[in-house]
């Protein structure tokens, strides 16, 4: 995996991903931005939150669930120092589908938290508490 990042002005940079895709790194402007694009650990936070979407999804595709939506909150708390590394990151996800089963939901989210998703499981490996739950919504 290759990615490219490149600085613009202030601290503005443009990210680019080995497979083609870009994004904007801003700060705030106390911090000499403009706000023009997301902060860093946000851009981390997400790919969390959307690592372990990708796994809930594809595994209750898989258990042949009628899986319609699928939404990942992710609150991050970091901790109150330099460098200001996440201390914790929830996952609530609202998952919705034509007769899920719960068990089935459930199961997806502990393969993803457990096997699956390398950012979440990267980050709890360097001592991030990550936790996870969920509610089924019927569609």
């Amino acid at each position: 995996m290759e990615a490219r990042v490149k600085w613009v002005e202030n601290v503005m940079f443009v990210a680019e991903s080995g497979s083609g895709h870009a994004i904007v790194l801003d700060g705030a402007p106390e911090g000499g931005g403009r706000n023009m694009g997301m902060r860093p650990m946000e851009l981390m936070a997400l790919a969390v939150g959307s690592c372990s979407s990708y796994d809930v999804v594809t595994i209750l595709k898989k258990a042949r669930q009628d899986i319609t939506g699928c939404e990942a909150l992710v609150s991050a708390e970091r901790v109150d120092a330099v460098p200001a590394v996440f201390e914790s990151i929830h996952l609530h996800f609202k998952v919705t589908g034509k007769g899920l089963s719960e068990k089935q939901v459930e199961r997806a989210v502990e393969l993803s938290a457990d096997k699956y998703c390398s950012a979440s499981i990267m980050l709890a490996q360097a001592g991030v508490k990550v936790t996870h739950d969920f509610e089924v919504i019927e569609a």
